[in-house]
């Protein structure tokens, strides 16, 4: 099983962020631009939260919030779990199905955010996974 180290190795885009002073339509703007559903909120070099579709829906368009005027601060999910790179991506599928979260942020020993990890990577690397296995099995059956 692979680690998150060698996943976010491979990886090819840089980490797309925000920060807790920008609006949630900067914020949409850049999820947009890099086709992602969220977005680690960073202060400085420090993790202070993460902004996700989620939280756009439920705490700007349900309460009617204007989305120019609000900052990411005021909505995004500041209490974050976060892992480290020697986590497998199974680990990963299980803490994700366990507590609801779509997104998980990689960091290092020193709480420096290396990238952030999706359902949808996750995903793609089990089902990766599942077809070496699976073309091995038929390997070994037919030879």
């Amino acid at each position: 099983m692979k680690t998150l180290k060698q996943l976010i190795e491979g990886k090819t885009r840089k980490l797309a962020f925000v920060t807790p002073e920008q609006t949630v339509l900067q914020a949409l703007q850049i999820m947009a631009e890099y086709d992602v559903g969220a977005l680690v909120v960073l202060d400085g070099d420090r993790l202070a939260g993460i902004f996700s579709e989620r939280d756009y829906a439920r705490k700007i368009i349900l309460h009617d919030r204007a989305s120019k005027s609000t900052p990411v601060s005021e909505i995004m999910s500041s209490k974050v779990f976060c892992v480290t790179l020697e986590r497998t991506v199974e680990e990963c599928m299980a803490i994700m199905t366990e507590k609801h979260f779509r997104h998980l942020p990689v960091i290092d020993e020193n709480k420096k955010v290396l990238g952030i990890i999706s359902i949808g990577d996750v995903v793609k690397e089990m089902i990766s996974q599942q077809k070496f296995i699976i073309g091995q099995l038929a390997n070994y059956i037919s030879g």
